[in-house]
């Protein structure tokens, strides 16, 4: 399952230069990055929403928007999943607190 960010990955790199009129992500990447950041904010918001509604099946398919916007902004900034698994490799282990402390210097 974990191959599906990187299949996306490739995906969303590839539409960077495709035809606007082709492909959802290549009108998203064609208005520009304050489009992508208003849809990784709605779906923010349609995932808070869902979970207060505590339905699974919606709790689920709205993160999964908000995973996918977030992958397009993600590939828009030249970045990808892996940068944020690395990311997170890097915390795992320590307490949150921790870590908030270490940013903080």
């Amino acid at each position: 399952m974990n191959d599906i960010l990187q299949q996306l990955a490739r995906v969303l790199e590839e539409r960077k230069g495709a035809d606007p009129d082709s492909s959802y992500v290549a009108k998203l990447y064609a208005k520009g990055l304050d489009a992508i950041l208003k849809k990784v904010g709605e779906e923010a918001t349609e995932t808070v929403m869902a979970a207060k509604d505590g339905n699974k099946e919606q709790i689920i398919y709205e993160t999964a928007d908000l995973w996918f916007h977030t992958l397009v902004m993600l590939a828009q900034q030249g970045l990808g999943p892996d940068d944020v698994l690395a990311e997170l490799a890097r915390r795992f282990g320590l307490s949150g607190l921790e870590e908030k402390a270490n940013r903080d210097k």
